[in-house]
């Protein structure tokens, strides 16, 4: 059962109301595409707790961060000993008392603490590409996971940068930054306590120094943050503008394009130079003030401390040691204010890669078991078949963010085994209906059910492993021609990719290849022809043996012996599953048992070839345009095709704009 939606027929540019600009599909320029700046981002950094989500980060590894911060913490416990016995050894050369005791001490202290140094380095390094591992995996899986609106939002090189140089950011900051803050802050601790124990004056000059010069930091070092989320919002630009280009090289290059290009990723590059600059002055000046506080405090106790013992209050050997713990606090402080600017830098990372985290992604595509009455058979196993299904959409409304409706109550019913053609002006909501049927994006309103099951309710791994989708544009992912063809069904037989190379002539193309079905087809199948990546998604498609095979414009690219080919293995799969056509070519469907023809996100007419041609001004233009129909005033009463007045007037200004329709290209959705 069709339910038609009739509309009065006028003039539709390419683009109509119902769907986004000729600008491409979704991720090729729709609403809220890649390169526009206005695109959400996810969580503000107002909305992201960052310290909170940093230790989030290192409370799985709690326990290794612990042993590292007790070896850092040994290591500097060996070394703040080392004065005491320093100052043991002049009171013992003072008194005439033998010092082999306290110089073997010394000399033992020296060799643990560079030992437990090293042995904490390792540790930490460990513990912190262990971090980073997990960082990255969380997001690979996440990102590979994110909902199709999403993707189409957002640049690819820019979620790249979270993965890589973001995560490295926050690898630091979540492993050995927290743990220089705490080495750093206990070791300053005990070093002040013990500093006590040898002279509080002296200790109170110290502290007066360094307080100082901590005011002045904690105003710097806010700014270290603010300057790395700048820099890494360049750094996910770049990849972006690389992305684009690359991407488009062969556009690129034959529109004489690189110099734009290279100007668009310059800027970017610029920017984050910029940004690198300012946190590296901010950086600069932290190390300049730590030098100063540290030099600015031996001053100070020297000639406080020269002056107590010139007094007599003050010995000798106890200004030395003490001078020697001033010394000696140059590197916990080092270490704290070294932790403090990575975690500054990680705070800024760990934003952008929360913002990752709170995008919405799919979470039903990894189900590692299926119910045997809802699954369909193992692809390429040559079995037995379950029956086509029926596809239905019930009154189905969708717009795309931020735009006019796409899809205006559409309601039609595709039989089980058969072919239905869904044919229209460009923008008419076809490849919209091809993605909703996928689940790529959800309809506001009404229902899509295959062999009478609400798709809504099934997960989405089950709703795509029954159907097999050709795009338009025939994606080949990099790699060999045996693995893009088990791409989907990775467990078939030889002989059912023997099967599927013959049915759409590319056995052929095999034989000639030297590696055969081991030939690499490059990035993005460079390597092929547009008509050999097309067979091939083609082939790919038929290999899993779908029970809804859909066919976006699959003919496009071929010549007239490759296409009668490839309509003979499509009527083959009609005889076990269910196939729907998007076409502009006519010809290609003009057997289909349905086609349905689509205005505006509505239903125009339902039939077959015949019945169209007889009763729908539209369909009958757009066959004419082709030559598949006389295009004279011969048509039945009320169906005309020559120039006039009120319906069949309209119907040619509605053809007039898809003159190129034989072109086989569908710019919009």
């Amino acid at each position: 059962m069709t339910t038609a939606h009739p509309i009065p027929p006028r003039a539709a540019p390419n683009a109509g109301p119902g769907e986004p600009p000729a600008a491409g599909p979704p991720g090729h320029g729709g609403p809220h595409s890649p390169t526009d700046p206005a695109a959400p981002d996810g969580p503000t950094a107002s909305e992201v707790r960052p310290l909170r989500a940093l230790l989030g980060q290192a409370r799985p590894y709690r326990l290794a961060l612990s042993g590292s911060l007790l070896l850092a913490l040994a290591a500097s416990g060996s070394g703040l000993v080392q004065p005491l016995v320093a100052r043991s050894v002049l009171d013992s050369l003072a008194d005439g008392v033998t010092v082999t005791g306290p110089l073997v001490l010394l000399g033992v202290l020296v060799v643990a603490g560079a030992l437990l140094t090293g042995l904490q380095s390792w540790w930490q390094q460990r513990t912190s590409e262990q971090v980073v591992r997990s960082i990255r995996r969380d997001l690979v899986f996440r990102l590979i996971r994110l909902k199709v609106p999403e993707l189409d939002r957002r640049p690819p090189g820019d979620l790249v940068a979270r993965v890589t140089s973001d995560s490295a950011l926050v690898q630091n900051a979540a492993t050995q930054g927290l743990v220089m803050i705490t080495n750093g802050l206990l070791t300053v601790l005990g070093a002040i306590a013990l500093m006590g124990t040898v002279h509080v004056g002296l200790l109170g000059v110290t502290l007066g120094v360094l307080c100082g010069t901590g005011a002045v930091l904690g105003l710097i070092l806010p700014r270290i943050r603010e300057a790395v989320a700048r820099a890494q919002r360049s750094v996910g630009a770049i990849g972006a503008a690389l992305d684009r280009s690359l991407g488009a090289a062969r556009t690129v290059k034959a529109n004489g394009a690189e110099t734009r290009e290279t100007a668009r990723a310059e800027a970017a590059v610029q920017e984050a130079y910029e940004a690198g600059l300012t946190g590296a002055k901010y950086v600069a000046l932290v190390q300049v003030l730590s030098g100063v506080a540290i030099q600015a405090a031996f001053l100070a106790v020297l000639g406080v401390g020269g002056a107590l013992v010139a007094a007599g209050d003050l010995d000798a050997s106890q200004l030395i040691a003490f001078l020697l713990y001033v010394f000696y606090l140059a590197s916990p402080i080092a270490s704290l204010l070294g932790g403090l600017g990575m975690l500054q830098q990680g705070l800024g990372a760990i934003v952008r890669i929360e913002q990752v985290k709170k995008l919405p992604a799919e979470d039903d595509v990894d189900l590692p078991d299926r119910d045997p009455a809802l699954a369909p058979a193992p692809a390429g196993s040559r079995g037995a078949r379950p029956v086509a299904p029926p596809v239905e959409f019930d009154a189905v409304h969708f717009a795309y963010p931020g735009r006019g409706p796409a899809l205006r109550g559409v309601a039609f019913t595709v039989p089980g085994g058969a072919r239905t053609a869904l044919v229209g002006l460009s923008g008419a909501g076809k490849t919209t209906m091809f993605a909703l049927l996928q689940r790529f994006y959800e309809p506001d309103a009404g229902a899509i059910r295959i062999g009478g099951l609400d798709i809504a309710a099934l997960p989405r791994a089950e709703v795509r492993r029954r159907i097999a989708y050709v795009e338009q544009e025939s994606p080949v992912m990099a790699g060999t021609l045996r693995e893009n063809l088990r791409y989907a069904a990775t467990g078939a037989s030889d002989e059912a990719i023997a099967d599927v190379l013959r049915l759409t002539r590319l056995d052929s193309l095999i034989a000639r290849l030297p590696e055969g079905l081991d030939t690499e087809v490059g990035n993005r199948g460079v390597t092929l022809s547009g008509g050999e990546r097309q067979r091939l998604a083609i082939a790919r498609a038929l290999l899993r043996e779908p029970e809804v095979l859909l066919l976006d414009e699959a003919t496009a690219q071929l010549d007239a012996s490759n296409e009668q080919a490839l309509r003979e293995a499509v009527d083959q799969a009609a005889r076990r599953c269910t196939v729907v056509l998007i076409a502009h070519r006519l010809s290609t469907v003009t057997d289909a048992e349905q086609i349905i023809v689509l205005q505006d996100g509505l239903i125009r007419a339902a039939g077959s070839h015949d019945d169209l041609v007889a009763t729908d001004a539209l369909y009958r233009e757009l066959a004419a345009s082709q030559m598949l129909v006389p295009a004279v005033d011969d048509g039945p009463p009320g169906v005309r095709t020559g120039t006039g007045t009120g319906t069949a007037g309209d119907a040619e200004a509605e053809a007039s704009s898809v003159v190129d329709a034989d072109a086989g290209a569908e710019p919009a959705r």
